[in-house]
């Protein structure tokens, strides 16, 4: 699991600097994947992952972060026709995230002064041997923020709920969603982690309840996109949304 954690670090990085960094976009996406990739590097060089298995893992990390840049940048920022399929960006970063659970097991723990900082915390529940769970803990909350909200938004363009730059949007009409969305997230995470599923079910059932009056009386605006348009943005989005958090809550609590 250690050298998944590190992924999940440096790709919520990655899009981190990517959402909020000022620079015109092909500057903003350059420097934020160097650091994606000096993130690897570093956490790898602390946590002495240095086995045959670590770099190799750690090499197709490497390659997986600059694809999953130069693939969700592809088929989100372009224009409509000059776009790359979203299965490709999202696929890509999955199958990586499968191969290194299935290889957690000849992976290295980690150890070295990062294992030692970790250790040295004291947090609640963490012991100085579960450092690298600390590490993927933090990879999973880190990743509930910007590339979250980055695979919501692929998925959506997969399913056509995000029209072609000019068009009227769905989105529109559903202010807050990026900023609500790692939110909501973090807290089903945070609860899950703490042993409070039944609360964590809560919010996400708080979530229907607070829209569902916004989305009638959108249905009498004969102005805004069709309340089909939506209901349909507002489910996927929010099923993705809750699936993304709870996949990373099932890593990250194994």
């Amino acid at each position: 699991m250690s050298v998944l954690a590190c992924l999940l670090l440096a790709v919520g990085a990655t899009d981190l600097i990517r959402a909020e960094g000022g620079a015109p976009g092909r500057v903003r996406r350059f420097v934020a994947a160097c650091v994606g990739l000096l993130a690897l590097l570093v956490l790898a060089l602390l946590g002495h992952l240095g086995s045959g298995v670590d770099v190799v893992l750690l090499a197709l990390c490497a390659i997986a972060l600059v694809g999953w840049v130069a693939l969700s940048s592809r088929a989100l920022d372009r224009p409509q026709p000059r776009r790359l399929r979203p299965g490709l960006a999202l696929g890509m970063l999955g199958a990586t995230g499968l191969l290194l659970l299935g290889a957690s097991g000849h992976t290295t723990a980690v150890d070295g002064p990062l294992g030692g900082w970790i250790g040295g915390l004291a947090l609640p529940g963490l012991g100085s041997r579960d450092a690298t769970r600390a590490l993927l803990v933090a990879g999973a909350l880190v990743t509930q923020l910007s590339t979250a909200n980055l695979v919501v938004r692929l998925v959506l363009a997969g399913v056509g709920a995000i029209k072609p730059t000019g068009q009227p949007q769905a989105s529109d009409r559903l202010r807050g969603g990026r900023l609500l969305g790692p939110m909501e997230r973090l807290l089903i995470v945070g609860l899950g982690l703490a042993g409070q599923v039944t609360a964590a079910g809560l919010v996400i059932a708080a979530k229907g309840l607070i829209r569902w009056p916004e989305l009638q009386a959108w249905s009498r605006d004969p102005h805004a996109p069709g309340i089909d348009e939506v209901t349909e943005y507002f489910l996927v989005g929010s099923f993705v949304s809750w699936l993304t958090a709870l996949g990373a809550l099932w890593v990250s609590a194994g």
